[in-house]
């Protein structure tokens, strides 16, 4: 297994995925080495061999472009400059681990997440001729908020999905893009659902109304409260969810946004905010995790997946296990397994603003929304999308003949 990131050293949905994915596979007989390109403790991961690629921390991954990063620079470790100045490096480094790691171990099947890792995946593949899965998180369509983005990118998406034995979309959306924007044939591609762990949400985790005590505040005077958790980049819609908000305030007052995360549209964000006059409703939280992240969940009412491209978006199913109602964009994959839910195309504020004020007046509807998601997000569960995977990789098991 070849991915970016796991908890707790996570920057997003990504190594929540890859987790609970690796656990529920682990559940099943399946033994796993998941190769990570920093060094640090995962203390609360027993079901599988974690490897590391790098001797770096894992707070250097993070902001890094793909072509360099200031950050990563002026504080990595003096003696390594050089040779792991940008994320190309940090790549080429995890697949010279990779090389190594082929050498001298016996596996089954190669399982590589995202563009991250597929250049090592490609090269396992060649040294081994194994089965090369690529799972596709995210496309550069869709980082990109729908642009071309990185040609690099680009590049290595396409020459991954080529090289692919089979290839596992997290959507029917991502599905559409993989076939065509990089002409891979539809067969080639089975759709993997991403779920949600609810049990270990349910760890003993008691919501503090102390975290975001002034919210609380509004909500005792009537307000209703509406997060998006999330990057602030141009991927996320973000920019509309503030348009919609302000055209919904001048038709109910009494709401305030949350925005939990950070990323390089906070400060045009905040202008933006600004700009419309209704920068004392909307609440910017910074990067969170943890009891902070789910405090974040806890306080709101109303939880907006306002992506222009989202190929899942896990964050809505955590938000549902937190008693939100939920509102996502028509082009946001977790709308393909959830129903009891307001949905939108990411440009239309007008329609956006009309859900909001309409759940915000309508306590019926609000209660509705919220109790019906629950009964279809705990259907949703990771031991189905490892039985899935397993069965494809089975599919590549050699057949034993016997005489």
């Amino acid at each position: 297994m070849l991915g970016w990131e796991l908890p707790p050293h996570n920057s997003g949905g990504l190594g929540v995925a890859c987790y609970h994915l690796s656990k529920a596979l682990a559940l099943q007989g399946t033994s796993i080495d998941f190769v990570v390109p920093y060094s640090a403790k995962h203390d609360d991961i027993d079901f599988m061999n974690i490897h590391h690629a790098t001797n770096l921390s894992p707070l250097h991954k993070f902001g890094m472009g793909a072509y360099d990063s200031k950050f990563f620079i002026e504080t990595i470790d003096p003696s390594q400059k050089g040779e792991l100045r940008t994320i190309r490096d940090i790549q080429a480094q995890y697949g010279r681990f990779v090389e190594q790691y082929t050498a001298e171990n016996d596996f089954d099947a190669i399982h590589a997440h995202d563009w991250l890792t597929m250049e090592a995946g490609m090269r396992a593949k060649e040294l081994t001729n194994k089965p090369l899965i690529v799972h596709v998180h995210a496309t550069e369509f869709d980082r990109a908020g729908g642009n071309p983005g990185n040609p690099i990118v680009h590049e290595i998406e396409y020459q991954g999905l080529i090289m692919a034995d089979r290839i596992f979309a997290v959507s029917e959306i991502t599905k559409q893009i993989i076939v065509e924007k990089y002409n891979i044939p539809a067969d080639k591609i089975e759709v993997v659902y991403n779920a949600i762990d609810t049990l270990s949400l349910d760890d003993g985790y008691e919501y503090d109304q102390r975290t975001y005590r002034y919210l609380e505040g509004l909500k005792a005077e009537g307000y209703t409260i509406v997060s998006a958790v999330t990057r602030l980049t141009i991927q996320k819609g973000l920019g509309n969810l503030v348009r919609a908000m302000a055209k919904a305030i001048e038709k109910y007052d009494r709401f305030a946004l949350l925005l939990a995360g950070d990323g390089e549209q906070r400060d045009e964000l905040i202008r933006l905010a600004a700009d419309l006059g209704i920068s004392d409703k909307v609440f910017f939280t910074g990067f969170v995790r943890g009891k902070q992240l789910r405090d974040a969940y806890s306080v709101s009412d109303v939880f907006v997946l306002s992506s222009i491209s989202e190929p899942f978006g896990l964050t809505a199913l955590e938000a549902a296990h937190h008693d939100n109602a939920l509102i996502v964009t028509k082009q946001s994959g977790v709308g393909e397994v959830l129903h009891s839910i307001f949905r939108y195309d990411f440009w239309d504020t007008e329609r956006l603003a009309d859900q909001l004020v309409g759940i915000a007046t309508s306590t019926a509807l609000k209660e509705s929304l919220r109790v019906n998601i629950a009964r279809e997000y705990d259907r949703i569960s990771w031991h189905d999308v490892a039985r899935q995977c397993v069965n494809v990789y089975n599919k590549f098991r050699p057949i034993e003949v016997f005489a």
